[in-house]
C-alpha cells in the first residue's frame, strides 16, 4: 500500500461523481440517525463543483485512489470544515486527521486562529472523535423549523 497523499484538489479536477460517491458511502451510517436528513442528500455532482469553486477542496489519494475529503473555508475568525469524508474501508488510520491537519495550514496561512465545524446532536462518536483532536464544544443550534438542539458547533485553536 502506498502512503496516502493529503492534496488540494487541483484546478481540472473533474471526477464529481467520484467524490460525491465518497461522500455518500462515508455518510451513509447517518441515515435514520439524524433528523433533519443531511445537507449532502441535496448534492449533485454540479453543485458539488460549485462548492469547490467557493471554498478549499482537499482530497486524499492513496495512487490515484480518492479515499477522503474536506471542504474549507475562512468564515469570520476560524476556517470552518465541512464535508469531511473517509471512505469506510480506510477509516481509523488517521486519513480524517491528516485531512484536518490541512484545514489547519489553511487557517494558519490565512493568519485566522481557529478551526470551526458542526456535528449532528445524534452523532455522539462523532463529537468524541473530534473532542480527540482537540475540538471543544462552543454551542448547539437548531435547523430551521426544529425547536430543539439539532446540531452542535465545535471549535478548536490553532497554535501559532
Amino acid at each position: 500500500m502506498r502512503a496516502v497523499r493529503i492534496v488540494r484538489a487541483a484546478a481540472d479536477f473533474s471526477d464529481w461523481p467520484g467524490l460525491l460517491q465518497l461522500l455518500h458511502g462515508a455518510f451513509a451510517y447517518m441515515e435514520g440517525r439524524i433528523d433533519p436528513p443531511s445537507s449532502l442528500l441535496r448534492l449533485t455532482p454540479a453543485t458539488i463543483a460549485q462548492k469547490a469553486d467557493d471554498e478549499e477542496l482537499f482530497l486524499a489519494r492513496d495512487g490515484d485512489a480518492l479515499v477522503g475529503c474536506l471542504f474549507a473555508r475562512p468564515q469570520g475568525d476560524a476556517v470552518y470544515v465541512g464535508k469531511l469524508a473517509v471512505r469506510g474501508d480506510r477509516q481509523g488510520g488517521g486519513i480524517g486527521r491528516r485531512l484536518m491537519g490541512a484545514a489547519e495550514r489553511l487557517a494558519r496561512d490565512s493568519g485566522l486562529p481557529y478551526l470551526e465545524l458542526e456535528t449532528r446532536i445524534e452523532l455522539v462518536e462523532n463529537h468524541a472523535a473530534f473532542a480527540a483532536m482537540g475540538f471543544v464544544k462552543t454551542a448547539e443550534t437548531s435547523h430551521q423549523g426544529y425547536d430543539r438542539p439539532t446540531a452542535i458547533t465545535m471549535r478548536k485553536r490553532i497554535a501559532a
